[in-house]
């Protein structure tokens, strides 16, 4: 696998053994019968508790069973799981650091103790409810409530855009709670943001699948309406209030995001080359033509930079260095990479690469939404632009 300045040679032990585990299961469970569930729309869920029986699921975080692994070694297994699809490192982020980081970051001890084990194992499925139909790029300005009653409260509103949604057991649901106080309402007067673990078989709660996509077809995405849902006060995540709560979960989110990208680049990277070294026309491989060289050359140095760039993000991350900012222009430039250097891969296998025999269309279609989702290019870009300059285009 490319890996042009050596990287890997400085991996450790653990962080060697979750890269071959991963890439063995992707190579032998999911990557034959990936391209039929890409056509079809599906996700092999046959396969989400083998992946938390492996680890798979917030490996960085500690207790409750999880493993405690390195940024680098978590990093490495999105590289790896990404590399074979988006829609697969999208389950094991969303379960991951969408649903089990909150919980563990925020949650009481009775919501750890209840859903962190099932989570970490696969035998419970989360989701994550923050973006709205019409609130994406600025989710602080969402519109689902939750209003208290007694000891419990009501929910209303609507989620859009959720991975996992029409499969999931529990939905991380953020929502403006009218009752009053926390950090985030200050003189506006808003009412401050909440997390709530809200059960979706309680009563009031759907959980429509998308359909018709034509990116990251290998995953279930859908809708969470809540109708005058009730959930006991015991399901509010007590430890944060204010949009620090949603933040902080997309940034861990992001942070797999940008080391996923590089997997799926490198997948691309790896069938254009090997397919220009098997080709053979004008009495040769096309390997051998300058036009091809370059390609694989300009490949290569892209997806390097961006592999430089996630593992820096982890040894940021490591001793609590790392920023959102930091993510954002990881997430930015790793999901361009990936985006532009799959469309390269796709042109080099001619008209064979619009099959699902190869991969390099699929990863291209999917880095159309890797590229939307988790904050958009324009938004990280005006992140960072604020970051530099100190002023917020987007206020």
């Amino acid at each position: 696998m490319l890996d042009y300045v050596g990287l890997e040679a400085d991996l450790g032990e653990e962080e060697r053994l979750i890269r071959d585990t991963a890439r063995e299961f992707v190579d032998e469970r999911v990557r034959p019968d990936i391209g039929d569930h890409f056509q079809a729309g599906t996700f092999p869920t046959d396969l989400i508790e083998e992946m938390g029986e492996m680890g798979f699921y917030a490996p960085n975080l500690d207790g409750y069973g999880l493993p405690n692994v390195s940024e680098t070694a978590y990093g490495i297994l999105m590289q790896e799981l990404e590399a074979c699809d988006s829609g697969l490192r999208s389950m094991a982020s969303v379960q991951g650091a969408l649903v089990m980081y909150p919980i563990h970051a925020y949650g009481s001890g009775d919501q750890k103790e209840r859903w962190l084990p099932a989570l970490g194992e696969g035998e419970a499925v989360g989701c994550f409810g923050l973006t709205e139909p019409d609130h994406g790029s600025n989710p602080s300005a969402m519109e689902t409530t939750a209003r208290k009653d007694g000891d419990a409260y009501v929910l209303d509103g609507s989620k859009t855009w959720i991975t996992n949604a029409p499969i999931a057991d529990v939905a991380v649901v953020w929502a403006r709670d009218e009752s009053g106080g926390g950090e985030d309402s200050g003189s506006t007067g808003e009412a401050p943001v909440r997390g709530f673990l809200v059960e979706t078989d309680r009563d009031g709660v759907t959980t429509n699948e998308i359909d018709d996509k034509l990116s990251l077809r290998a995953s279930i995405t859908g809708e969470i309406s809540l109708q005058g849902v009730r959930v006991p006060e015991a399901n509010v995540l007590p430890g944060v209030s204010g949009m620090k709560g949603p933040l902080s979960c997309l940034t861990q989110a992001r942070y797999g995001i940008a080391w996923g990208a590089v997997g799926a680049a490198r997948d691309c990277f790896e069938q254009a080359r090997e397919y220009a070294l098997d080709r053979d026309q004008f009495g040769g491989p096309i390997a051998r033509f300058q036009l091809q060289q370059e390609k694989l050359a300009e490949m290569a140095t892209q997806i390097t930079t961006a592999q430089l760039l996630a593992y820096r993000l982890a040894e940021l991350k490591e001793r609590g260095d790392l920023t959102p900012q930091h993510v954002s222009m990881a997430k930015r430039n790793n999901v361009r990479t990936a985006r532009d250097q799959s469309r390269v891969a796709r042109e080099m296998l001619g008209g064979n690469g619009i099959t699902t025999d190869y991969s390099p269309m699929r990863h291209m279609a999917n880095m159309e939404t890797v590229y939307t989702y988790e904050g958009t290019h324009d938004i990280h870009t005006l992140v960072l632009g604020e970051d530099l300059t100190g002023i917020a285009a987007y206020e």
